[in-house]
């Protein structure tokens, strides 16, 4: 019994080594595309730079004079700039995330085989 067990324990292990190139290429790569749209739509919905440019001509804190409208559309205006610049920052970043996902096997692999040297 130990000798099936070790053998099939074995076999498994050399199958998945030899599946898990296509793998991360094919299903992970998906997965890994989901999950970064799923962090750029969580990212979206923390900065909500578009519902602030849709309120930018309501004036804040029921101030509906003229000094409080132009102070609230000057506030709303820095607020969506500002926040549309960290969505990007956002972008940058999971977008480099998943091309990081794409290249750390083909370094590992280099790397290994420039070890010696």
């Amino acid at each position: 019994m130990f000798i099936l067990i070790a053998q099939k324990l074995i076999m498994d292990f050399f199958l998945d080594f030899l599946y898990f190139p296509l793998w991360w290429y094919t299903g992970g790569v998906k997965f890994m595309a989901l999950k970064c749209l799923a962090l750029i739509k969580s990212g979206n919905d923390f900065l909500a730079p578009g519902l602030w440019l849709r309120n930018i001509m309501v004036p804040m804190f029921a101030q509906w004079d003229l000094e409080g409208r132009i102070i609230s559309f000057f506030m709303r205006l820095v607020q969506v700039i500002a926040r549309s610049f960290a969505l990007c920052v956002w972008l940058i970043f999971v977008v480099a995330l998943f091309f990081a996902w794409l290249i750390i096997p083909i370094l590992t692999v280099q790397n290994l085989f420039n070890f010696g040297n």
